[in-house]
């Protein structure tokens, strides 16, 4: 499943997926997976995530009902 919660975070804070990348200390492929649904991150990669986007877990990685 894609994540567009986390693209939208991301765009919405004006950044691209290389920045995302940069700043979470992974490659920008593996943004991109995640954003494609093609990469379940682990719990820790998921916090970083969040940290920079100033998003929860549950806003960017819960599924919806």
């Amino acid at each position: 499943m894609k994540n567009l919660k986390m693209k939208a975070a991301r765009v919405g804070k004006d950044m691209t997926q290389e920045d995302l990348a940069q700043r979470v200390d992974v490659s920008r492929q593996t943004i991109s997976a995640i954003e494609k649904g093609n990469y379940n991150p682990s719990v820790n990669l998921c916090i970083k995530i969040c940290q920079v986007l100033d998003k929860t877990l549950d806003d960017l990685f819960w599924p919806e009902e």
